[in-house]
């Protein structure tokens, strides 16, 4: 089986090609250029390098959201275009379960925090020792108050197993912005990912897009749509100055 990975949701922008379990090619850009200037031709990059004709591909897997509006839309386009063309299946990945699959194998908690401003982050909790075990799906929280879940969940979970305190590993655009907080305020030992595992992966996307083809997670391309879980900043200034008016 061969899988596509499309991640556009951030500022990093990322594709892969994923053989069973090769990583065929990847292709990864976090630095300046908008996604609609890199995402195509990095993905026709990828293709060419590892000879793979588009026909070859099971399925594309993308990135779903929530993140930046922009970021999915052209991810979306991108995918849905390409999935018409050779008349293939689209599998939605979860933007912060795609995150979290980075640390596959990681004990304890991975939380995933990607920046949504107004101390408000996209984020849920996971444990992935085997496959993604959503603890809490993702959603758009307070930074504050995800702290607060992390430590009372893990606080009953201890209670309940009489064990060690849980540790918990936090990844994404969101831990430089938020670290001083989660430092302040964690209560249980918590760890930041390293580099190479802290950023939205193209691969990770193929890779558990793989596992969801195989449960029969995957849609037609003319049913695909990101998920955003709230509304753009216009969308929400327009219902502002409607209410206001109003």
């Amino acid at each position: 089986m061969k899988i596509l990975g499309i991640d556009s949701s951030g500022m990093v922008a990322s594709v892969a090609i994923v053989q069973d379990d090769v990583v065929i090619a990847e292709y990864t850009m976090n630095h300046k250029k908008t996604h609609s200037e890199t995402l195509l031709p990095m993905i026709d990059e990828i293709m060419k390098t590892s000879e793979t004709k588009m026909e070859d591909l099971d399925a594309i897997a993308i990135a779903a959201g929530p993140g930046s509006f922009t970021g999915l839309r052209i991810g979306a386009a991108t995918a849905k275009g390409l999935a018409l063309a050779i008349d293939k299946p689209i599998v939605p990945v979860k933007t912060c379960e795609g995150l979290a699959f980075n640390m596959w194998g990681a004990e304890g908690l991975v939380c995933p925090i990607i920046d949504a401003r107004r101390n408000q982050v996209y984020t849920g909790l996971y444990k992935v020792l085997g496959n993604v075990e959503v603890i809490k799906d993702q959603e758009p929280m307070d930074i504050h108050e995800l702290i607060e879940f992390i430590n009372s969940y893990a606080s009953n979970a201890d209670e309940a197993v009489d064990e060690a305190p849980l540790s918990v590993t936090f990844l994404g655009d969101g831990v430089p912005i938020y670290s001083q907080v989660i430092w302040d305020e964690i209560k249980i030992p918590c760890k930041m990912a390293p580099a190479n595992m802290n950023r939205q992966r193209g691969s990770s996307i193929a890779t558990y897009g793989m596992v969801l083809y195989k449960e029969g997670k995957y849609i037609n391309a003319d049913d695909f749509a990101p998920e955003y879980l709230r509304k753009s900043q216009a969308e929400r200034v327009k219902g502002e100055k409607e209410s206001s008016n109003g």
